[in-house]
């Protein structure tokens, strides 16, 4: 049953689409918004195997820019902006001064003194406010007149071609500038399901004739949340304020990998970022726990919270994603262990209704990412 947007829920642009293409309507941070339209599973395949349009305009979209823009927000941001090149984009956090997660986000560099960020819906005031608290002398500027779409699988790249030829040129966390329907907008090759496909920023009154334009296309279907979930899911990918929160940090979220070389100790720009003497440590010495993924035997799917114990049914850790996999055929989760129980091929249970449920641990992606190199 669709939700009403007079329930004190937000609309993107797309609403109206949404209803009239038979979309099933839940709440989603504060957003009335389509969890699927012909169903999770021929969704999830679909994007697998051609290409899937997702709306995503419910996601933050900030511009950030002023003299020394760069080194201001690695201030806030752990990862290299400094040497960042024009166009290119990279996955970051903000963190606060205990080493948790505030959030995650992409962040790309539009000019010399200017970055594009796009951040998680649930936290953008937050974000802002923070952006803008730590940043005063920055210009931060709320893009509340954008949309956000995303297309994502193999076809996707010939079709964006269509409309915007130089994107065929970009690799994996590159963007470009464009103009469609005779407005400005931004394109970036990178997306939230593992597969090739682009990020679309554009005008939100141009949003649906674009969006409609897309769906003309007989390889392209729209695609609710659902399936956003199932798919990043299998590509191993954290969703905010499930797999990582302000209680987690970047290393034992298994995130390492996104603070810079430049950042870490001994490098061009050590620490300075909130948390940075914990998460630097951390990176020395370990954590006590560590996100792992999980292979689940047999075909009942294990959700998140449920509790993991050893074999000797000690709690040792929990589940902070699950569901059933479609490309796989199999249930799969995420969750944080122990971290000496975090090696691979460590068995676990899930304890699923007081029962235990035998689990692998595993590492992530589960799937092959397809992303353009």
């Amino acid at each position: 049953m669709a939700v009403s947007p007079t329930d004190d829920l937000q609309v993107t642009p797309l609403h109206d689409l949404h209803l009239a293409s038979g979309a099933r309507m839940v709440p989603f941070a504060g957003y009335n918004m389509p969890v699927q339209f012909e169903g999770v599973k021929a969704e999830h395949l679909h994007t697998r195997q051609a290409a899937g349009l997702f709306d995503v305009s419910h996601m933050g979209q900030i511009l950030v820019e002023g003299a020394k823009a760069a080194e201001k927000l690695e201030q806030l941001i752990p990862v290299d902006l400094v040497d960042l090149p024009v166009n290119k984009q990279r996955y970051a956090l903000l963190t606060n001064n205990d080493g948790g997660i505030l959030d995650d986000l992409m962040i790309c560099r539009w000019d010399t003194e200017v970055f594009f960020l796009v951040v998680n819906a649930a936290c953008k005031q937050e974000d802002f406010n923070w952006l803008q608290s730590n940043l005063e002398d920055l210009e931060i500027t709320a893009m509340e007149d954008k949309a956000l779409l995303a297309l994502q699988g193999p076809d996707a790249a010939e079709v964006m071609a269509e409309y915007l030829p130089d994107t065929e040129n970009l690799a994996f966390m590159q963007g470009c500038h464009g103009t469609l329907e005779g407005s400005e907008c931004f394109v970036t090759r990178s997306g939230y399901t593992g597969e090739d496909g682009f990020e679309i920023s554009l005008p939100a009154s141009l949003a649906t004739a674009f969006a409609k334009k897309l769906l003309e296309h007989t390889n392209i279907k729209p695609v609710g949340l659902g399936a956003r979930d199932t798919l990043r899911l299998e590509a191993g990918l954290c969703l905010y304020g499930h797999d990582m929160n302000i209680e987690t940090t970047p290393v034992a979220a298994n995130l390492a990998w996104s603070i810079s070389k430049a950042r870490r100790s001994g490098g061009d720009r050590e620490g300075g970022f909130p948390g940075a003497d914990i998460i630097l440590q951390q990176l020395a010495q370990g954590t006590n726990k560590k996100r792992v993924g999980l292979k689940v035997e047999g075909k009942a799917p294990v959700r998140e919270g449920a509790e993991l114990v050893d074999t000797q049914d000690q709690p040792v850790g929990i589940v902070t994603s699950g569901g059933f996999g479609p490309s796989m055929n199999a249930p799969i989760a995420m969750g944080y262990v122990q971290t000496d129980l975090s090696d691979t091929c460590t068995s676990l249970s899930a304890m699923v209704r007081g029962k235990p449920l035998p689990v692998t641990v595993t590492s992530v992606p589960f799937i092959k990412p397809n992303y353009k190199r």
